[in-house]
């Protein structure tokens, strides 16, 4: 290479780099105004592989040495991170001095039917209440050995829809009484399980994906008789579920703001696996009510799902102390 085309070189990654952080701005301007329509929520799903798009440009831009470049992938990130806080640093609440309990979500892929991995992801995380969804034909007939420290369970009848034959189920070391949860177009469990420090209702719940692959409409109609049936329940509550968004995106708005529910932290990503969980997409969501505090949330090992389980530790709130 000749000193001539050295500068050209330089240029022209320069230009390129800079051109490139226009993607991940762009989806972080997307995900911060906030809009309903169909193409800029399917942007705004994607601020966590955004936010590492920006951080891999910023970094070439120092590397080049160029204030233009880097002056531009810095607004870019500034903005992705904006755009990510409430997905990444959700409130948590104070922790009181009750007993608190885990609860274990997972996803299993309805074709997934690698029992042993199921057992390994659930026996590890040690959960107090374990939720699955999409357990399909190859796995269900595993299922009560993987479950055998949770004698209480309220399980679904098979359902024929969605990806394929599933169903989906809560169990606990504690006791538990199921909940009717009778939603159109949605699969859903539900139960009030007998904690140590009182009651708490627990739900599962499995949205449709987002358009195209449905109607335009089907998310928000599904998030709104999910936000009625909250409406029913009174005390603690737990809504655990792969909920196919994020919860900065529009159906996490809704359901923070018309259902008072806050999420659990959305990283490390839960999907796709063959994606490093810190570049992923946490679709799969664990909503509370504000009575309970949140001292803990990890990604559990894997299943064999294209999901990545979310497991949270939980408690009952306390007064905020006084400054």
């Amino acid at each position: 290479m000749t000193l001539s085309t050295r500068p050209r070189l330089r240029w022209f990654l320069t230009t390129a780099v800079a051109l490139l952080s226009g993607g991940p701005a762009l989806i972080a301007v997307a995900a911060l105004s906030g809009h309903g329509h169909r193409w800029i929520d399917i942007l705004a799903q994607f601020v966590g592989p955004a936010l590492v798009a920006a951080v891999i440009l910023l970094v070439a831009a120092l590397v080049l040495r160029s204030r233009v470049a880097g002056a531009v992938t810095a607004l870019s990130l500034a903005l992705v991170i904006g755009a990510g806080s409430p997905q990444w640093f959700p409130a948590r609440g104070w922790a009181g001095e009750e007993p608190g309990f885990t609860l274990y979500f997972a996803n299993l892929f309805v074709g997934n039917d690698d029992v042993e991995a199921i057992a390994r992801s659930v026996r590890e995380a040690d959960a107090d209440i374990v939720v699955l969804i999409e357990i399909g034909d190859g796995s269900r007939p595993g299922v009560d050995q993987v479950l055998a420290a949770y004698p209480h369970r309220v399980t679904t009848p098979r359902f024929a829809g969605g990806a394929g034959p599933s169903t989906m189920l809560i169990a606990s070391r504690w006791p538990l009484t199921q909940r009717p949860i009778e939603l159109m177009h949605m699969f859903g469990v539900a139960a009030e399980v007998a904690t140590p420090s009182g009651p708490v209702t627990v739900a599962g719940v499995h949205l449709t994906r987002p358009w195209p692959y449905q109607y335009q409409w089907a998310q928000i109609i599904q998030t709104q008789q999910l936000l009625e049936w909250r409406d029913s329940i009174d005390g603690p509550l737990v809504i655990a579920g792969d909920f196919n968004s994020v919860s900065s995106a529009r159906i996490g708005r809704m359901i923070r703001a018309e259902g008072g529910l806050v999420a659990a932290p959305g990283w490390p990503g839960t999907w796709p696996t063959f994606l490093p969980s810190w570049s992923g997409i946490t679709i799969d969501q664990v909503y509370r009510t504000p009575d309970l505090a949140l001292t803990d949330r990890r990604i559990a090992r894997d299943t064999g799902s294209d999901h990545r389980p979310v497991v949270v530790s939980l408690v009952r709130s306390a007064d905020r102390p006084a400054a």
